[in-house]
């Protein structure tokens, strides 16, 4: 509830890593490597190390940016290279904007895109990480523009759906924006948008990639970026499979593509080079590439172990395999693997149903294990609070995608009790991240599978964090009925801690409408229990009561 009080009993999860990378197994608590060290003001990935070609287009752009334009929009169709040019582009800028470099993927072309004010929020957090910010798009979008003020900072805002999304982050003057979209931005969206067509790349370009990335392609070149139709994915999957196959000669590389082009022919060029390296690797690789389709966004080597199933060093080294054929990118900075949205469309379509609902099972149960980790680690206080939230923020968008799945199964007894455990584990950090009526969302579908799980103790503290929700909201009153039925319910089971947090919470919700009597006798009960039970908060009710009565008197 509203002071941290709230915590569910553990369940028996063994995931995970030490320092050095090896599992560990240990009782209750799930084990995570070391977080990596991310400096919230440079968060740029570097560019493809095998970056190639595109002379013309990043020399257009960087003339713009001396000439005083400080937005580009970099527009193409999927695969063809968008993200790698604007990193390399930022990564000419960057000195020019010391003082930040913000990158972010706001999932245009997935079913969920990111909210502007999701945007906003995550710049936000990186000068206040432990600030609980406002609900409202026009507050924060105040405080965006504040804390960007003549400041020389640098945004990346990657996979944009449309100017709608992008136009509320225009940043003020003295900072820049680079914007890459499948459409176009309509300049009404960002003034001052100098727009740039990203197109193939040119067959010059398309050969010397593919030879950088394997020398021996050289005779076969031409031909295999014709028929990967000159788009970077493609070559890159194509040639890194060649580099990989050294008992394949590129002629009968060549003849493969060929034959899945013909037999494949409404398919894209990228599809049908992932299509030739799909079959190349083998059933077990495909079946652990098509798991990989689960994960919405980056994600590390222990929850690839938790979806396959298997020990953490076994699925490095198969996450390695796929990495060579170019089927999964890696950060070393971050430590996090990805996927091109079309490489992960392309492993999702070929899923099973019943691979589809084992996967997303474990995928769920995993990212509900590592929010109540990112709480745990809130409540330790110190420098853990920001490691908690720095962990929560990294895996949100995982953790949305699990909890998503809970709900839409909840038929299933492992997805009931999930959708019981997101917010009973994590009743700390959400109303620091969740919107209140995001919040009410899931304490809603948690309320309903604990009663039918018979969890009468976690029905009483979802109610009593629905009625915080609602005090977030300003609807006081309402709150107040939640606060009364989690009273009952806590008395019925006889959880002293949870009637102590209902009858606090109460008298602070009846001290906003001035009803200062009832918050006094409230409040006094709630201090007699914490005292009788020995709660170190006592102090904190105490306070506040000595308070009120110097008022009243």
């Amino acid at each position: 509830m509203a002071d941290g009080d709230q915590t569910t009993k553990n369940r028996n999860v063994r995931i995970g890593g030490d320092a050095s990378g090896t599992t560990i197994h240990t009782g209750d608590e799930i084990i995570l490597p070391p977080l990596p060290v991310v400096n919230p003001f440079h968060q740029l990935p570097a560019p493809p190390r095998d970056f190639t070609g595109r002379a013309e287009e990043l020399e257009d752009l960087k003339a713009n940016f001396h000439r005083g334009v400080a937005i580009s929009g970099l527009h193409g169709i999927g695969g063809v290279g968008k993200t790698a040019l604007a990193l390399k582009l930022a990564e000419y800028l960057k000195p020019r904007y010391p003082d930040a470099q913000f990158y972010l993927d706001l999932r245009g072309v997935s079913a969920n895109p990111l909210s502007a004010a999701g945007a906003m929020a995550h710049v936000i957090r990186a000068y206040h990480p432990l600030a609980k910010l406002p609900d409202g798009e026009d507050e924060l979008s105040a405080i965006y523009r504040s804390l960007l003020h003549e400041k020389r900072a640098l945004l990346v805002m990657d996979n944009v759906k449309d100017g709608q999304q992008v136009a509320p982050l225009a940043p003020p003057a003295g900072c820049a924006l680079i914007v890459t979209s499948r459409v176009h931005i309509d300049p009404l969206y960002l003034p001052g948008l100098y727009p740039r067509d990203i197109n193939r790349m040119t067959a010059d370009d398309a050969r010397d990639l593919l030879i950088r990335i394997a020398s021996r392609i050289s005779e076969q070149a031409d031909e295999i970026a014709r028929l990967c139709g000159h788009l970077p994915l493609a070559l890159r999957v194509a040639a890194s499979a060649v580099a990989v196959r050294k008992t394949m000669t590129p002629a009968e590389y060549v003849e493969k593509l060929k034959d899945e082009k013909h037999r494949l022919s409404h398919l894209r060029e990228v599809d049908v080079a992932l299509s030739v390296s799909y079959t190349m690797i083998g059933e077990e690789k495909q079946k652990l590439w098509r798991a990989l389709a689960v994960f919405p966004a980056t994600f590390d080597h222990a929850a690839a172990s938790a979806v396959w199933g298997m020990e953490l060093e076994t699925a490095k080294d198969k996450l390695g395999d796929l990495f060579v054929y170019s089927l999964v990118e890696y950060d070393e900075e971050t430590r996090r693997y990805s996927r091109h949205d079309l490489a992960r469309l392309y492993a999702d379509e070929r899923l099973s149903e019943e691979e589809n609902f084992e996967y997303r099972r474990r995928h769920s149960a995993h990212y509900q294990e590592i929010i109540k980790r990112a709480d745990q680690l809130y409540l330790k206080g110190g420098k853990s609070i920001k490691e908690g939230l720095t962990l929560f923020d990294m895996e949100l968008i995982n953790a949305e995608a699990g909890h998503k799945w809970a709900v839409a199964n909840a038929e299933d007894e492992r997805a009931l009790e999930l959708c019981d455990d997101y917010p009973a584990k994590c009743y700390n950090i959400l109303p620091l991240r969740q919107h209140p009526r995001q919040r009410i969302v899931w304490l809603e579908t948690a309320l309903k599978a604990a009663r039918r799980l018979g969890r009468k103790q976690a029905e009483g503290w979802h109610i009593g964090n629905l009625g915080n929700a609602y005090a977030d909201l300003g609807e006081t009153r309402k709150a107040i009925e939640f606060y009364e039925q989690a009273l009952v319910i806590d008395r019925e089971i006889g959880d002293r801690r949870g009637e102590s947090i209902a009858l606090w919470n109460m008298s602070l919700s009846l001290d906003k409408l001035g009803e200062r009597a009832r918050a006094i006798e409230c409040a006094e009960a709630a201090l007699k229990i914490r005292e009788e039970i020995e709660d170190p908060r006592a102090e904190k009710v105490r306070e506040q009561l000595d308070e009120w009565r110097q008022a009243e008197e």
